[in-house]
């Protein structure tokens, strides 16, 4: 399994079978480029701008936006878990999914713009997680301590930080990426990319910090 980041809290996870799937494709107005990427699979944690964009993606044939457990191919199934966008029930910014992957004897999870910590039922239904995408930058999500926490609850063995201020949304009141950074003993590693398999698992860093594809220079 390959993941890299596209910008914001868009992913590209490759399969070994081929299968690609997008999290969250964002458009044109959240201020990363739109690199129009070829995906067979859409999930979509929610209904703004910035996290449901499928149009800009080609080739999408199945879109994930709905909660429950779905079969992307065989043997490969994500599962939504319904949270909130915020911490009052939903009443400011609405509901969330977050997505658990298991494919290639990995549960990896996606948190959308999760907005609380996770109760003991969605907790559950998510760990253990051998690797997490969580929004680390407040204000519109769970913030950097929030985020640190959730990630420990989840016991997640490989922590990938989104939805932070970077110069393609500088103008966003949301942290940067090292208030989470920060808080962790030991440093991240920025990678282009992750490469990760059942069998390797224990040698991946703890943190890394996946480089949007949409800002390379």
């Amino acid at each position: 399994m390959i993941i890299s980041c596209i910008g914001h809290a868009s992913f590209l996870i490759e399969l070994d079978c081929g299968l690609r799937i997008v999290t969250d494709p964002y458009d044109d107005t959240c201020g990363y480029p739109v690199l129009h990427t070829r995906a067979d699979v859409a999930l979509v944690s929610h209904g703004h701008h910035d996290h449901s964009a499928v149009d800009t993606l080609t080739g999408v044939t199945q879109t994930v936006d709905t909660a429950g457990a779905h079969t992307l191919a065989p043997g490969i199934t994500v599962t939504a878990v319904p949270s909130f966008h915020d911490d009052q029930g939903g009443r400011l910014r609405g509901r969330n999914l977050m997505f658990l992957l298991e494919a290639e004897g990995l549960r990896v999870g996606h948190l959308g713009d999760l907005g609380h910590l996770p109760t003991p039922e969605q907790l559950a239904a998510l760990a253990p997680l051998d690797v997490v995408m969580l929004p680390v930058g407040g204000h519109f999500t769970i913030d950097a301590e929030q985020a640190c926490k959730t990630a420990g609850l989840l016991r997640a063995r490989v922590i990938l930080p989104m939805h932070y201020r970077t110069r393609a949304n500088a103008d966003w009141p949301i942290a940067p990426v090292e208030e989470f950074l920060d808080l962790y003993p030991v440093a991240a590693e920025r990678l282009p990319l992750l490469r990760v398999c059942r069998e390797d698992i224990s040698c991946q860093p703890r943190l890394a910090v996946l480089e949007p594809a949409s800002l390379a220079e």
